[in-house]
């Protein structure tokens, strides 16, 4: 592989993310996924992000995303420990703010949390919830979730969270598809998480993906409050493989990515070839060369302050999944510009804070002349 291309660091920290979706058992989900974020830690990633998901294998394998994390402060020391996202309008709230408390205590300060309202209405349900009304239940569970990470009197009530959870309430993040929903967590100085695809609204699905979120970005930038800062996550799919592994990558790549374009997308899938199939689900799939130009045409990633990859829906095997994190780390992350290794985990530890205002040299005092002559 050619030597990366030495270039500026300017670009976003670079983030792992795991949906669980292994062909294994739950125990072994749960291993691999520990031994990915340990291997993402080793190659300097800033952050890594679990998803939540209930009922079911095929869509996501974890409910607890709290649980492992805290499995995965006991095996890292550095990097961010993110939930991608948690779906406040069936947690009760209260006890989600416990948990991440907590797992903040536990972990040293190193918890980003992401929130967001849902995308499944099949598990509202079982928790007694309509999903019809999941945008009301999103607004009053975010409100009981931040007052209890802030310490106030939980429900009016005399109770206070312990332990306390010092700045997390300024450490969390809202996922949306659309500008009013960026608008919101922009209101509330919450950093907003990007989609890794999206349905296009126009007639062409092959538009690129920066044509929608690029104005999901401004409405976001627009709402913030003055001062704080600009926090954006950019979750993309990307599989970086071997040259003697691109064959198998794009075997694996092909069904995931068909069901993807049919259901979620809203494409007749059925005669695409590959090369569509990986266009209109945003998939970057193959070398490090290979990737490394497709992402560079993602005008998303100029604007983000945080990219995070993760490999679905491509079939990758653990094994190519631990490579392509080291082949993101090594090869594609230096040749783009992004940040990588402690100073990133640290800059991500203090985002939230507003920038510091720019120091200033002292004005120069004129003294006037006393005039007159020798």
């Amino acid at each position: 592989m050619t030597p990366p291309t030495p270039t500026p660091t300017t670009g976003p920290r670079l983030g792992f993310f795991t949906r669980l979706l292994e062909a294994a058992p739950a125990a072994d989900r749960y291993r691999y996924a520990l031994e990915q974020v340990q291997q993402a830690e080793r190659h300097g990633f800033a952050s890594a992000w679990v998803a939540q998901h209930h009922f079911g294998e095929h869509e996501g394998g974890l409910p607890s995303p709290f649980v492992l994390l805290a499995a995965a402060a006991e095996r890292t020391t550095r990097i961010a420990l993110g939930t991608g996202v948690v779906t406040l309008p069936i947690d009760d709230p209260v006890r989600a703010a416990e948990d991440a408390a907590v797992l903040d205590a536990l972990s040293g300060g190193r918890v980003q949390l992401g929130v967001a309202s849902g995308g499944t209405d099949s598990s509202f349900a079982p928790f007694a919830r309509a999903s019809a009304r999941r945008r009301d239940l999103f607004d009053d569970h975010l409100a009981v979730f931040l007052d209890t990470l802030r310490g106030n009197g939980i429900r009016g009530t005399g109770a206070h969270l312990y332990p306390a959870a010092g700045t997390l309430p300024a450490r969390v993040w809202q996922g949306t598809f659309s500008a009013a929903g960026a608008a919101r967590a922009g209101t509330g100085g919450h950093g907003l998480m990007l989609s890794r695809t999206q349905p296009r609204p126009g007639p062409d699905p092959r538009a690129p993906l920066h044509d929608v979120q690029l104005p999901i970005v401004e409405a976001h930038r627009r709402a913030l409050p003055a001062g704080a800062p600009a926090r954006v996550l950019a979750s993309r799919t990307a599989l970086v493989v071997d040259e003697e592994d691109r064959t198998l990558a794009l075997e694996l790549a092909e069904d995931g990515l068909r069901r993807l374009a049919a259901t979620f997308i809203g494409v007749d899938a059925d005669d695409l070839g590959l090369d569509d199939l990986v266009a209109v689900t945003d998939t970057h799939v193959g070398t490090v060369e290979e990737v490394t130009a497709s992402l560079a045409a993602d005008r998303t990633l100029d604007v983000a302050t945080d990219v995070t990859f993760q490999v679905h829906s491509i079939a990758a095997t653990h094994e190519l999944t631990l490579r392509s994190l080291e082949l993101l780390a090594t090869g594609v992350a230096p040749r783009l510009g992004w940040a990588t290794g402690p100073d990133a985990a640290t800059a991500l530890h203090h985002a939230h804070e507003p920038a510091p205002e720019p120091a200033h040299e002292p004005e120069a005092v004129l003294v006037p002349s006393l005039g007159g002559t020798a």
